[in-house]
């Protein structure tokens, strides 16, 4: 990995330094969460067949495969990383290529180089200078690579100018992330979110190779009508376009059909007055494995960013046997394209209709504070998620330096520090999430008889009980439970 020459030699070794890092770190991207505990984990069928989709050498991603548009199947193989670092220090360029890393490995790619290069603003031909252009475009021919990734959103005409010096496919950051979205997305609505952002990708992104796309053919001339027959018709990339529109009209159709399946799931756990937290935090925190943790619902895990994407209802209890259900929704990333926020905003809602937020923090990350300002830059954008009680959860303490923790937990109010790998703070956590739920609104104070026996279970499950006693009548109880609960436990003892 190399940086522009001309700078003085302090900053020169410094961006090798980076670049050193981060290159020694292959096939490790992911070093806070080294290991999987088998013990909680029962995802290694779903773990072995992403496996399978890994890229393989026989893929070839050359451009003079490509014959109409310019968005391709992305085959990711051996890759070289590309960055401009405009602000921040050098810590935060490294931070951001070995993010950019974990996501190419996550996709199945090999990375085999990178380039840093210092400057104000990204060209706004090739994203790098030409200088720097060309460079890469001899390290892409030493190395044998066939894609380049640049950790950036592109337009359209910067990939275009990249790809005409470099010779090889040029992908965006969002476009990376969309591939690993395509790749994991497992249900009928993932999928349809997934392909939806996809499209919303692709459609300003369109462009022909060679003269098919810029051909015009009138009402009949393809049937030889001849002259006086041609009429201006659509040109190939006009065809494509309006296509895709289709498919997009037709997608959001098909998601907004399927809302309301998840609308009812949600009432009817209302309507049982059963308190819903929601997981939510950056790509990779441990999300999966603190619901493992909390439930023993044995939910996939896997080292990898967006492991999870289709959200995982389970259901568990606090101590004095209250239910309340725990939500595992889709990791967030730093700049996580619009197109995503969008597509998965029926997921996401699952965040803003919730009574607590857990907010996973991967406390042994270079900057935690970042991935933190970035998922509530999501969450932002869910409509009230802000104004849910929220329990920050600092997770992988077994890994964390201690100054570390002891920072997030001055920065940030009503945190807990937990392993979700070894159990340490798992007790803490659920006395917090136990005190935080909400209180059921209506006072009780009652006796049941005890051929009423269920409601009594039902008390100890949504309600909040202060005080029973068995009597020869039935079962004395003074409780707080919600009002439906309430007008059948007063049926009950009147009848």
């Amino acid at each position: 990995m190399t940086i522009p020459n001309g700078q003085d030699n302090t900053e020169l070794q410094k961006g090798e330094a980076v670049a050193a890092r981060v290159l020694a770190r292959l096939g490790t991207a992911l070093e806070s969460t080294r290991e999987i505990d088998e013990r909680y984990d029962e995802g290694a069928l779903e773990r072995e067949e992403r496996a399978r989709l890994r890229r393989g050498a026989s893929h070839s991603t050359e451009l003079e495969d490509v014959s109409e548009v310019e968005y391709r199947k992305i085959r990711l193989e051996r890759v070289v990383l590309v960055g401009v670092w405009s602000t921040g220090t050098a810590e935060d360029a490294e931070i951001s290529l070995r993010e950019l890393a974990a996501l190419a490995e996550t996709a199945g790619s090999e990375v085999l180089e990178g380039i840093v290069q210092r400057r104000a603003n990204p060209d706004p031909a090739t994203y790098l200078g030409k200088g720097k252009a060309h460079e890469l475009a001899e390290i892409v021919k030493s190395t044998g690579a066939d894609t380049v990734i640049v950790d950036s959103d592109l337009a359209p005409s910067q990939r275009r100018g990249l790809e005409d010096v470099v010779k090889v496919k040029v992908v965006d950051r969002t476009a990376l992330i969309l591939d690993i979205f395509a790749q994991h997305a497992k249900s009928r609505e993932g999928k349809a979110q997934v392909e939806l952002a996809q499209l919303e990708y692709l459609l300003p992104r369109l462009r022909g190779w060679g003269e098919s796309m810029s051909r015009q053919a009138g009402g009949r001339v393809a049937g030889g009508a001849g002259i006086g027959s041609r009429g201006p018709g659509e040109t190939k990339i006009e065809l494509d376009r309006r296509r895709i529109r289709s498919r997009m009209a037709k997608l959001r159709k098909e998601i907004e059909l399927m809302a309301p399946a998840r609308q009812t799931m949600r009432a009817n756990r209302r309507r049982g007055a059963v308190p819903s937290v929601a997981i939510c935090g950056y790509t990779n925190a441990g999300k999966s494995s603190l619901i493992n943790r909390l439930t023993d619902a044995k939910v996939m895990v896997q080292n990898a960013l967006f492991a999870t994407l289709d959200p995982t209802v389970r259901k568990a209890q606090t101590d004095s046997g209250r239910d309340y259900t725990l939500t595992d929704t889709v990791g967030f990333v730093r700049n996580l394209p619009h197109e995503l926020v969008e597509a998965f905003r029926s997921s996401l809602e699952e965040v803003g209709e919730a009574d607590l937020i857990l907010h996973v923090v991967d406390a042994a990350h270079p900057d935690p504070e970042g991935q933190i300002d970035a998922v509530r830059t999501v969450l932002a954008e869910i409509e009230g998620a802000l104004e849910i009680p929220q329990i920050i959860v600092l997770n992988k303490a077994d890994l964390a330096l201690p100054e570390a923790l002891a920072r997030l937990r001055s920065r940030y109010e009503n945190t807990v520090v937990v392993s979700a790998h070894t159990g340490q703070g798992i007790s803490q956590l659920q006395e917090m999430i136990a005190r935080q739920l909400p209180t059921p609104g209506e006072e009780i104070d009652l006796v049941i008889p005890y051929s009423n026996g269920n409601l009594i279970s039902r008390i100890h499950e949504t309600g909040q009980v202060q005080e029973i006693e068995h009597t020869l009548e039935g079962t004395r109880v003074r409780a707080l439970v919600d009002s439906h609960l309430a007008a059948q436990l007063k049926e009950a003892a009147d009848g």
